[in-house]
């Protein structure tokens, strides 16, 4: 049986949540826009999951809008509220999703910040808040990186940047469902997360709008999620998507501690049975279930494949593209040079895994390791 070490990719389904899905896919096929019976059970499902996504996330129902998921949610946001001539202030430590359409945005005219971050992956919140100027429309920070689970002080970032009257939005696709989420307390105007990243489908996601800020509109027609959102809604994997918020929400206190059960236990087992190695990160600062590891003098492509031969999933630090390596622009923005971003693993836990599971991954490192830095050094 095959060890899953990559959650932070995407997570398995939950059982409830299939079962869920496969109910809607069998009866409850109404289009939820329609007036009749069956389209207004369709809209009544539709509606639980919304209040469902709400209370995970310590919202109202109605500042919820649906979409395909988080990549979704940044480039509607980014991409239909800032302006040329506007500013934005973000981190260098942004998911690609962020980091991409600021790009673009950029090319058109828009003064883009990107405030650097400390050598364990977190950027200051005073840093953050000292970038805003006159023009600063919108701060957009992660809440926990996907790569090193290095957490951000959105609360504290939020708060300042409220009384200095500028929005702010936070990609927390990796922490809903890792860390306890309350938009009644932390003062967010905009949030985005997606389902697979915590037990729930892909194709499924949610864009939080405080009540009364904008919500750009990015795909036209039908007038769906209060006209943000063209298109008939996505019932079942929504459905899925609320189930999913509704089991995190109720397992939150056990999930964190589960999590950090498992990642120390790996982490520590990896200490006692390799030399090398370094924690590309604050342990304290950063998401439970999240290890980012060097492994010195390994090419870290080359330890997946052979891990993956083995029967074990894990992430490299490091991008492929037309067959060239790229290191991760997190580690580099790190301080991390490009040999040591390369030497990096992404390893993520969560649900489904056990202890044995990962005292057998330890073993599989300890065997496998060795050999990868012999080849590398032959």
């Amino acid at each position: 049986m095959r060890i899953y070490l990559d959650h932070n990719a995407t997570t398995p389904v939950r059982e409830e949540v299939v079962d869920a899905m496969t109910d809607i896919l069998r009866s409850g096929y109404g289009n939820p826009s329609s007036v009749y019976e069956e389209g207004a059970a369709a809209r009544a499902r539709l509606e639980n999951a919304r209040a469902q996504v709400a209370s995970l996330l310590g919202a109202e129902a109605n500042e919820i809008r649906f979409t395909s998921g988080a990549t979704e949610a940044n480039n509607t946001l980014l991409l239909g509220l800032l302006q040329p001539g506007d500013h934005v202030v973000t981190t260098a430590v942004e998911h690609p999703s962020v980091l991409a359409p600021l790009e673009i945005l950029e090319s058109q005219g828009v003064a883009v910040t990107r405030v650097p971050p400390d050598a364990d992956g977190c950027v200051a919140a005073d840093a953050v808040l000292e970038a805003i100027g006159p023009a600063t429309k919108l701060v957009s920070v992660i809440w926990a990186n996907n790569e090193t689970g290095a957490l951000q002080p959105v609360e504290a970032i939020a708060e300042g940047a409220r009384a200095r009257g500028v929005l702010v939005h936070s990609d927390a696709t990796q922490g809903v469902g890792k860390l306890v989420i309350d938009l009644a307390r932390v003062p967010l105007d905009y949030l985005s997360t997606s389902a697979h990243k915590l037990g729930g489908p892909k194709g499924a996601g949610a864009l939080f709008v405080r009540d009364g800020r904008a919500a750009p509109a990015y795909l036209l027609g039908g007038g769906q999620e209060k006209g943000m959102r063209g298109g008939t809604e996505n019932v079942a994997g929504l459905v899925g998507f609320g189930v999913a918020c509704a089991l995190a929400e109720a397992e939150i206190d056990d999930r964190l501690a589960r999590y950090a059960s498992l990642r120390d236990r790996l982490w520590q087992g990896l200490q006692e049975t390799l030399d090398g190695l370094r924690w590309n990160g604050d342990p304290k600062r950063a998401l439970v279930n999240t290890l980012n590891v060097e492994f010195e003098g390994v090419a870290g492509e080359v330890l997946v494949q052979a891990l993956d031969l083995e029967g074990v999933a894990v992430s490299a630090g490091a991008a492929c593209h037309s067959g060239s390596i790229d290191p991760s622009k997190v580690l580099t923005a790190m301080g991390r040079t490009q040999e040591q971003a390369r030497a990096s693993l992404r390893l993520s836990v969560g649900h489904g895994l056990d202890e044995a599971a990962v005292d057998e991954a330890v073993a599989l490192f300890a065997r496998l390791v060795p050999r990868v830095r012999e080849m590398e050094n032959a």
